[in-house]
């Protein structure tokens, strides 16, 4: 049943028929009872027995138990929204609630309802209930005035109703107020001041007073015509792009999160997406334009709409507590920095005090206030990024489809969002390709300098966006920054206390988001590195911190690398690797500034620039360093000329081992001399002293004279010799030279056909030089392990170690594994691809690339395997001619198998097992040159033709060799 007692009393069925409940007496009893339903009434003062009496006849025309009886009066038992003054006060607060959270639409909504429950005075059938019906009306009266202010924050009101509701209730300021809203707001403006005198005059003259505070702000804000609705959240015109996870910690409401991160990352643009996602109202403050915190308040007030001058008498934040106490908002702090203080102040007097409040604040640092939900920004990830930058470049190039270029773009601007969406828009003038190249020469500030005209300056340019935060820093701060563009790939703490002369303020450029630190290195993103590298430049500073940053990083490698030939090496070598590209900048600036610092460098590092397989990086710079030898540097000269490689003259490496002829003293930095040798081929050894009392430097010499022994026709003393090298480099735990000792030990039983323990030698040796990371070395080892494969007759599986050879190396056409390529190529029939690959080896060779001079013999020879019979003869003979005393027997073989005479051949197949010291077992090309002479003389003439060849010692097969030639 439904129950009206705001009007007559009146009692409805559920199906709307209405129930009488009878006289005069019966009807005040029982709006009585629903007056306070659910609670006990008792009737004192009246006689018990009339009372029952009117309960006994309003009990017939209600159901049963709807009216119960107590020790000390009676209740009645409906639900509250079944009685309308209840469902009135309901949907009134629920009005009011909705109205202070800003939803004025359903506010309006709610107050039509409660107000449209009114069927005239309230109570009329309950004598003696004045003040209850003074408060009732008061009541209506307030939804009134709430019911007109949520359409004057939307749809409008009626200026006629307001002004019959002022009349009826002249001392109303608040509707007074309203009305001369409504007469604003309908171009009335005059009308509006003049009703603003009436109620002054009627004030004064009727009780003495001035209109309140609340009045005046409306007449002042209506003299000014300013009266601002609340600022909410823009439209976007893009969608965001990359923030899942970011969207995802702020998928719910929280009291107080703050997106932070460096300019142009995309902390606004992030922060409206979740705010507009949260079902509350949002207010969006921009505080880029304030330089002073006292503002703050006032910047908060007037996003509001409540910035009227009226307030000015009233502390801004006391108002702002009034305005937010009880709301159910979030505000959108944005662009704090610059006041960060007074924002976290007021952040933490607001939330203290409005326990419905939110706030959501972008910054470049914290606001730092307990509770805070921080949600750093990183820059896109390279999908994302390249997502970005098609979806705005197809808005000014229609139909853009992303290359492989984009992904390079991105890069090259440090994924921040603001930098990819201005390069988009310069597509408009350039292609892909030509963007990226501009920003590899470090045009980004020129490049990215047109953006959106309607943007904030501070995001229009990609200069502007890194000046902006720039600025905001304390001069410390700036000198720290400037100062640290120095560095190229970051900076440890320690490095940064060396060379920039203090790391105070790191901790402070990281919270402002201009520095970012992992795992104990702080680095800078590129497009704010540039902006520093500027800085720097106009600065007095910048030759003094080069040769600071230089000598710090020469004091590094000087002190790494004893342990580069120790157990340690994979520690220090991953110390070495973080600090690359300093290392390369601190290098390329010596050369130019500081050239004993430079050679210096060269040296000390030289066990780094190998076992890492990073020596190409430094060649050309080394080149630069070998005018002549300066006092006190012979040792670093000799290694400058090992690292030049190709770049270095024969008069350089001349000058070299004239150095270190007369060198007197042992190297401080020997593995510059293991480059040295294994750089220049074979030679002569190094003189004893120079790699004295050290036992790497005695294992070293140890490897230089084992392999002699292998390569020149001695292999048992060889692999004894090695065997001896293994066992020392193990007791120092140096994985290198462990490497090279596996890798000989495998070679050479490989010769010899013992599979199984060559491969697994390989397999450990490989194994330790991918711990080092050694690159070039491992491509080496992948090379001679590919031979024995294809003697093996595993041609699959040498080519795939060919292949991975070549992805390890400085290039895919590595003339060793052209010539390893193009023999496979030969031996599967398909000449064309074999010829293809040598006449690439051969023009390396022609191009004086040292990596193919040490192998013109080997490339000669099959050259000449694949020449037709005029031409191999005569190739063959000059690959003869050309070789080493090492690779001699190759040749030999090869000329062997290109001989019509049968004896002939036979005899220098037997030659080349005397100058080798064994016979390879399983090669292809030797196994035919065998059955081709074996064929043309007989086994037996054959057998005793190889045996004399094979009975020779090797000076005799070579003074042989050598007569023959002549």
């Amino acid at each position: 049943m439904r129950f009206g007692i705001l009007g007559p009393l009146e009692v409805w069925t559920d199906a709307g028929e209405v129930v009488a409940v009878g006289g005069p007496k019966p009807r005040a009893l029982l709006t009585a009872l629903l007056l306070d339903v659910g609670r006990v009434v008792d009737f004192r003062g009246e006689s018990a027995n009339a009372v029952q009496a009117r309960v006994s006849r309003l009990r017939r025309g209600l159901p049963d138990g709807l009216i119960e009886s107590t020790g000390g009066g009676y209740r009645i038992v409906v639900d509250p929204d079944d009685v309308d003054v209840h469902r009135f006060e309901r949907l009134a607060a629920e009005g009011r609630r909705l109205l202070v959270a800003g939803a004025a639409q359903r506010a309006a909504g709610a107050l039509r309802e409660a107000l449209g429950l009114w069927r005239g005075p309230a109570l009329v059938d309950l004598p003696g209930a004045r003040a209850r019906v003074a408060r009732l009306e008061e009541a209506r009266l307030a939804a009134t005035e709430d019911l007109v202010e949520a359409e004057l924050a939307t749809s409008g009101t009626s200026v006629g109703r307001l002004r019959e509701l002022v009349d009826a209730h002249p001392f109303r300021e608040r509707l007074r107020g309203q009305l001369m809203r409504a007469l604003h707001d309908d171009g009335r403006t005059a009308d509006a001041l003049a009703e603003f005198d009436r109620a002054r005059r009627l004030l004064r003259d009727e009780l003495g007073v001035d209109p309140s505070d609340e009045l005046s702000a409306v007449h002042l804000a209506l003299l000014r015509a300013e009266r601002p609705p609340r600022r909410g959240l823009a439209a976007q015109l893009t969608r965001i792009v990359g923030r899942d996870d970011e969207l995802a910690r702020l998928a719910d409401p929280v009291r107080l999160a703050t997106v932070t991160g460096p300019g142009g990352i995309g902390k606004t643009r992030l922060a409206v997406e979740a705010a507009g996602r949260w079902a509350r109202d949002v207010c969006f403050v921009d505080l880029s334009p304030l330089t002073d915190g006292t503002q703050v308040p006032h910047a908060v007030l007037g996003a509001l709409g409540v910035r009227e001058p009226g307030f000015a008498r009233t502390d801004p934040v006391d108002r702002l507590l009034a305005e937010l106490r009880d709301q159910d908002t979030v505000l959108l702090l944005d662009n704090c920095e610059q006041v960060l203080d007074a924002v976290a102040d007021l952040v933490r007097r607001l939330l203290s005090a409005c326990p419905r409040l939110a706030v959501l604040a972008t910054s470049r640092e914290p606001l730092g206030l307990t509770g805070e939900l921080l949600v750093p920004l990183e820059p896109l990830p390279e999908g994302p990024a390249v997502a970005l930058f098609a979806e705005r470049a197809a808005a000014v190039r229609p139909g853009f489809a992303a290359g492989p270029e984009v992904a390079r773009v991105c890069r090259l601007l440090d994924g921040l969002p603001l930098a990819i969406e201005l390069a988009a828009v310069r597509l408009r003038q350039f292609d892909v390709a030509e963007l990226a190249a501009q920003l590899e020469n470090q045009e980004h500030f020129r490049l990215l300098s047109r953006g959106d005209r309607t943007a904030a300056r501070r995001h229009r340019t990609l200069r502007a966006v890194v000046a902006w935060s720039w600025h905001l820093l304390r001069p410390d701060e700036q000198a720290l920054a400037r100062r640290f563009a120095v560095f190229t790939g970051g900076a440890t703490a320690d490095a940064v206390a060396a060379v920039c002369g203090s790391d105070d303020a790191l901790a402070d450029l990281v919270d402002r988001s201009l520095l970012r630190v992992r795992a104990g290195r702080y680095r800078m993103l590129d497009t704010i590195l540039l902006y520093c590298k500027e800085e720097l430049a106009d600065s007095q500073e910048e030759p003094e911190l080069r040769h600071a940053h230089a000598r710090y990083f020469l004091d590094l490698v000087q002190r790494a690398d004893p342990d580069l030939r120790r157990a340690g090496q994979l520690d220090r070598l991953a110390e070495l690797s973080a600090e690359h590209d300093n290392l390369v900048a601190a290098l390329r600036w010596s050369a130019r500034h500081d050239r004993p610092t430079a050679m210096r460098l060269v040296t000390a590092a030289a066990a780094y620039w190998w076992l890492s397989g990073r020596r190409d990086e430094v060649a050309e710079v080394a080149a630069t360093l070998l005018d002549d030898v300066p006092d006190g540097l012979e040792e670093e000269y000799v290694s400058c000329v090992a690292h030049a490689g190709s770049h270095a003259t024969e008069e350089h490496r001349a000058r070299a081992t004239e150095v270190l002829r007369c060198l007197d003293r042992p190297l401080r930095h020997p593995f510059g001399a293991a480059v040295w040798a294994m750089t220049r081929g074979p030679g002569p050894r190094l003189p004893a002293l120079l790699l004295r009392d050290d036992p790497w430097n005695t294992a070293l010499e140890r490897l230089g004279e084992a392999l002699v022994e292998l390569l020149d026709g001695h292999p048992a003393a060889g692999e004894r010799s090695l065997a001896d090298v293994l066992a020392r480099f193990r007791r120092l735990g140096e994985r290198w030279g462990v490497a090279q000792a596996l890798d000989w030990l495998a070679f050479a039983a490989g010769l010899r056909g013992e599979w199984a323990r060559a491969h697994e030698l390989w397999r450990e040796a490989l194994d330790l030089l991918a711990a080092l990371g050694a690159r070039l070395e491992s491509a080496d080892v992948l090379g001679r392990r590919a031979a024995c494969l294809v003697r093996q007759g595993e041609w699959a599986a040498a080519e795939a170690d060919y292949r991975r050879a070549a992805e390890l190396g400085a290039r895919p056409d590595a003339p060793a594994v052209d010539l390893g390529l193009a023999r496979l190529a030969r031996l599967r029939g398909d000449v064309p691809e074999a010829r293809r690959l040598v006449d690439r080896a051969v023009a390396a060779v022609h191009a004086g690339d040292p990596a193919a001079v040490l192998l013109r013999s080997d490339i000669t020879t099959e050259a000449a395997r694949l020449a037709g019979p005029d031409d191999a003869l005569r190739l063959h003979r000059r690959a003869l001619d050309s070789v080493t005393a090492s690779g001699v027997a190759d040749a030999v073989e090869g000329l062997a198998g290109a001989l019509d005479d049968g004896e002939r051949a036979a005899f220098l197949l037997g030659t080349a097992v005397a100058l080798r010291g064994v016979a390879v077992v399983g090669d292809p090309d030797v196994a035919r040159a065998v059955e081709r002479a074996r064929d043309a003389v007989g086994p037996d003439a054959f057998a005793e033709a190889y045996a004399r060849g094979a009975g020779q010692t090797r000076q005799q097969a070579l003074t042989a060799l050598s007569a023959d030639r002549r």
